[in-house]
């Protein structure tokens, strides 16, 4: 069960840590709620790429949207009005302009998700199994950019094959902080690692044993 830590208004954005593919959400309705007994907030977030959702914040774990901060900087403050005058759909998806490289670096770095020195080890180590989900094969790769930068369509800015580069970078620093994560935990708490370590996904198993983390 996720704890509220802030209280959500109108036009928050925010990511889901638990689907970041989903991409940037923004808020459209807030109303306070309860659940056993503790305050919590029903929230209707309409995301990039998963369109409306009704989420508790009893149960999801929304994050201010920092991660998808590359791609708002890097589309125009205010959308320009169409030839015929209308106003631009505030949730409409950020247009990127001119902010490649910045992108770059936010498809290769680790989420702050799994990175936040104020979740404890083992909130950060389940954040990381999480990312193992993706991959280049299919749609799953574009589902990886997507939460990685908050575009809607990654493919807007890069090619697949630039994605699929990227992606290789960012497998290597993933693989990496996993490791740290995983020492640090041996060290703390080996029992708790065992528990953690068998709900691990396959690919991060295989991940841990390619560096020879359980020697």
């Amino acid at each position: 069960m996720a704890t509220i830590s802030r209280q959500w208004s109108f036009g928050d954005r925010v990511l889901h840590a638990q689907r970041p593919e989903w991409g940037t959400g923004v808020v459209t309705n807030a109303a306070n709620a309860q659940h056993e007994g503790q305050p919590c907030q029903m929230l209707t977030v309409r995301f990039d790429r998963a369109g409306l959702k009704t989420l508790s914040t009893a149960f999801a774990l929304l994050l201010p949207a920092t991660e998808s901060a590359i791609a708002h900087a890097a589309a125009s403050a205010a959308h320009p009005s169409d030839a015929g005058g209308e106003s631009p759909d505030p949730f409409a998806a950020p247009r990127p302009s001119g902010g490649t490289e910045q992108a770059k670096e936010a498809l290769q770095r680790v989420p702050d998700s799994a990175r936040d020195p104020f979740v404890p080890l083992p909130g950060r180590i389940k954040a990381t199994f999480n990312l193992y989900r993706f991959g280049k094969q299919g749609g799953t790769l574009l589902d990886w950019a997507a939460a990685q930068t908050g575009l809607a369509d990654p493919l807007s800015l890069f090619s697949r094959h630039e994605l699929e580069q990227l992606f290789d970078r960012f497998v290597v620093n993933r693989d990496q902080h996993l490791k740290k994560l995983v020492l640090d935990m041996k060290k703390h708490d080996a029992a708790e690692l065992t528990r953690l370590l068998a709900t691990a996904p396959a690919p991060a198993q295989q991940a841990l044993r390619r560096m020879d983390v359980f020697r």
